[in-house]
């Protein structure tokens, strides 16, 4: 009697046990289409729609987490991050909230970039160097010696991922990938003219409006993490255009001495709250050089989770100058969350610039001349300078008014 289990168990000891493994977090958590666990913190991830974006933020946008761009002066180029995280949405099959108070919903989503398959990209960009392989060339000369090993911010997505598409500005996605996503709209004129106007927890109609419908479509369409979805997985994507802005009724932007200062915060403190609790995240595109006073601006900041403002050379100084000749814009990160850590996962570079090929937008390395003494000017020397300074100032310089390490 005794050895049968004896022989039982020298069966376990060199074969199966009884121990059965139980399946990972991380693979329940990737199960959810368009999403990856972190590598870092084990956080669920969604992609930008941008892979070098998503670089920069650390591997990706966190689900529950409120990703704030702040506007270029013509409003472009953050126009360009905000189609590219709806459009990643519908190519992942992502139910979409989009909200904006100057175009209608429905002329955003018909404006979305066309995705560009892997053996595609592999050709456009293979084009697009070609294109601009003199001057590329040329500038590897020039280029310091300890630049040229450095790895690139821009990172191709594998097949067998399936994290993160391109896309290309200069086709719209065609109307057949829209019929299998489920999308919702805010338009703020058109609410507006069914109701009155409403004043809830000394917020204005229009933030109070958006908030409702924000939670509405949480609930009904099952996406609260108290309340488990019944149906397959998914992630709502909301997007929010140029809020703060006039537009929406907010005064911020116009007078330095706003009558309602805080209805923007306190609109995104309960929005964060919404956010935490389900399986959503959000893009937010902000005026943020129109906002007069900076207070309020320091409070947006805090109550993000992640802030990239983006200053375009168009109508600047520099738009004519040599030294950026090759960009568009500079990127600069002013906030990343710490996600299951006491520190946030901060990119190995501070130095971001942007700029608009023929058909792709990237962020880059920022690699500036060298300073070639004869044939460069004072002036132009002086920008050097004063760029080197700018760039030199790293983490410290990522809070807004802050020119000292925050521990």
């Amino acid at each position: 009697m005794a050895a049968v289990p004896a022989g039982g168990g020298a069966a376990r000891g060199h074969g199966a046990t009884s121990f059965q493994r139980k399946a990972a977090v991380g693979s329940r958590l990737a199960a959810v289409a368009g999403t990856r666990p972190s590598v870092r913190h084990g956080q669920l991830l969604l992609s930008s729609g941008l892979p070098s974006l998503d670089c920069v933020l650390g591997g990706g946008v966190a689900v529950g987490t409120l990703l704030l761009i702040e506007e270029d002066t013509y409003g472009f180029y953050s126009n360009l991050l905000f189609k590219y995280f709806l459009a990643e949405g519908v190519v992942c099959r992502h139910d979409l909230f989009v909200a904006s108070a100057k175009e209608h919903p429905d002329n955003i989503l018909k404006e979305l970039p066309a995705p560009l398959l892997d053996d595609t990209y592999t050709k456009e960009l293979g084009e697009e160097e070609t294109a601009d392989k003199p001057e590329d060339f040329q500038d590897s000369m020039k280029i310091a010696w300890r630049y040229q090993n450095l790895p690139k911010v821009e990172t191709s997505p594998t097949t067998s991922t399936k994290f993160g598409h391109y896309y290309d500005i200069s086709k719209t996605m065609s109307p057949e990938l829209f019929q299998s996503v489920k999308w919702h709209s805010f338009y703020l004129p058109e609410e507006l003219s069914l109701q009155s106007k409403m004043k809830t927890c000394n917020m204005n109609s229009a933030y109070a409006k958006l908030l409702q419908s924000i939670q509405r479509i949480i609930y009904q369409e099952g996406f609260d993490g108290s309340d488990p979805q019944k149906k397959r997985k998914n992630i709502l994507r909301i997007g929010i255009q140029s809020l703060g802005s006039m537009l929406w009724g907010d005064d911020i932007c116009s007078t330095d001495t706003s009558e309602d200062t805080h209805s923007l915060t306190k609109f995104l403190y309960i929005l964060r709250g919404l956010l935490r609790k389900s399986l959503s995240a959000c893009i937010i595109t902000m005026p943020a050089h129109l906002i007069q006073n900076k207070a309020i601006m320091e409070r947006v900041t805090n109550l993000s989770d992640m802030v990239v403002g983006l200053e375009s050379f168009i109508g600047s100084e520099r738009e004519t100058n040599t030294l950026y000749k090759d960009y568009h814009g500079l990127v600069h990160v002013h906030q990343i969350p710490r996600l299951n850590s006491l520190i946030c996962d901060v990119s190995d570079t501070k130095d971001l610039a942007f700029r608009l090929k023929r058909k792709l937008f990237t962020i880059e390395r920022l690699h500036l001349p060298p300073d070639l003494s004869d044939t460069v000017s004072r002036t132009s020397k002086q920008n050097l300078s004063e760029s080197a300074k700018l760039l030199s100032s790293g983490c410290g310089a990522m809070a807004i008014g802050k020119k000292h390490l925050d521990f």
